[in-house]
């Protein structure tokens, strides 16, 4: 028999049913004037501001219509789309679980839970990512561990992983700068070797292949980000932690303080339980709960995803079409038969004994020229944070040389969408324009 909507038991979100008194999951409804607040947010006027105003007023008229014969949502969080937005994430990773939580952030710190990552542990991670990717090992007492980069790619070099591995390693966490898949083959082998847990930082890399694999399923765990500058964007944040691993069965709990609606205390509605961990647990679980509104956002922009990556591509080959044969300008890496990039960024690099300087002129001089360029990122144990943790970052510096003449020397990256073609054409021509300025 199956259970009515009155029969199922509440999470104490959920409105309850009719009821004399029911307890509603929305304590105040969201009505037109909510809904208007989030319009005129989200679109500005461009042109005429009169005739803006105008369809502006002729929209909330009609929006008003709409409410008066509707009714609003019983569900703002945790319902049905944010599940319909993990199972079509699911099926589209090939993952046997997907969690939406509040950001790519939140997925790390589950991952690194269910690692049971703690005091003394260390984590090894590329030397250039956002910081992000190294703020949780500090926070449970465990040590961030600077891997170099590769110089073609920027992304994490396996063999200084290989190097850097201790008895204390716990976890690896490759992170596909730019949408650039790692290599992720020789990690993976001296992971399962060890008995090392890999998060792969998917940050980027949404739509990603690696070797016909998604990026992101390729590790134990990896974590997405739809954070308002990605590819597709869930209203601004949003994240998505995958696994394979039966303890994605735990997600639930992971994400919401680890209350379990499958079992009860005595005279209460629910029980709440530590995680499971790869060494026994138990590990204290945080609160990641996500929204319907962002689910829903990113279902929609996820129907669109593969044509974004397709202009994101074509316009990576035009850029290096046009730069191939500019002296002194190395062109990005593109796809081959094992990788597919997601072109979040398009990463251009200078050789300084042909160009005649190092990347930091050459950034300037485009910067005034008027086009925006950002190396991504800073070594991270460059902050000041790290400094204040008492790491020797000095040491870390010579022990990471191709981030160090990376970030000094070579590399800064460019934006490749939603720009239009004559954006694009324009970003190429003045490219070309300051690389023959500076070597002439």
């Amino acid at each position: 028999m199956t259970d009515t909507p009155q029969e199922k038991k509440s999470d104490f979100r959920y409105a309850t049913g009719d009821a004399t008194v029911p307890w509603a999951a929305v304590g105040e409804h969201i009505w037109h004037e909510d809904l208007m607040g989030l319009v005129k947010l989200l679109v500005k006027p461009a042109g005429d501001e009169a005739e803006f105003a105008g369809a502006m007023a002729s929209f909330e008229q009609a929006l008003t219509s709409l409410c008066a014969c509707g009714r609003p949502t019983a569900k703002l969080s945790l319902g049905d789309t944010v599940k319909q937005l993990e199972e079509e994430v699911a099926r589209f990773l090939g993952s046997k679980y997907a969690c939406f939580v509040t950001n790519a952030t939140a997925g790390f710190q589950i991952a690194h839970q269910f690692a049971d990552l703690g005091p003394g542990d260390e984590v090894i991670l590329p030397a250039i990512t956002f910081i992000a990717t190294g703020v949780y090992p500090p926070l449970v007492g465990a040590k961030c561990v600077f891997a170099d980069v590769d110089p073609r790619t920027i992304n994490m070099d396996p063999e200084d992983v290989a190097r850097k591995i201790t008895d204390r390693t716990k976890v690896i966490m490759p992170v596909h700068i730019g949408g650039y898949p790692v290599d992720m083959d020789p990690i993976m082998e001296i992971a399962n070797e060890r008995g090392i847990t890999v998060i792969e930082d998917a940050a980027h890399a949404f739509g990603g292949k690696y070797k016909g694999r998604m990026t992101g399923t390729v590790g134990h765990f990896g974590s997405f980000s739809f954070h308002e500058v990605k590819n597709i964007t869930a209203f601004g944040e949003g994240g998505i932690v995958c696994t394979d691993t039966d303890f994605g069965q735990y997600f639930n709990q992971a994400r919401f303080c680890g209350v379990d609606m499958s079992e009860q205390i005595e005279n209460w509605l629910y029980d709440v339980k530590a995680l499971p961990t790869t060494t026994g647990g138990p590990q204290v679980p945080g609160n990641h709960s996500s929204t319907e509104i962002q689910a829903a956002c990113l279902l929609g922009q996820m129907e669109r995803l593969e044509g974004i990556i397709r202009v994101r591509r074509e316009r990576a080959e035009y850029l290096n079409e046009r730069f191939k044969d500019v002296p002194g300008l190395i062109p990005a890496p593109l796809n081959t038969e094992e990788i597919e990039s997601t072109f979040h960024l398009y990463l251009l690099q200078v050789d300084p004994e042909v160009l005649g300087a190092d990347i930091r002129p050459f950034r300037a001089l485009l910067t005034e020229k008027g086009v925006t360029n950002i190396p991504h990122f800073a070594p991270l144990y460059h902050f000041t944070i790290y400094k204040q943790l008492g790491y020797d970052t000095d040491a870390i510096a010579q022990s990471c040389p191709n981030a160090e003449n990376a970030f000094w020397h070579t590399f800064t990256h460019l934006p490749l969408y939603p720009l239009c073609d004559d954006q694009v054409e324009t970003m190429a021509d003045l490219v070309i324009e300051t690389a023959n300025e500076i070597r002439g």
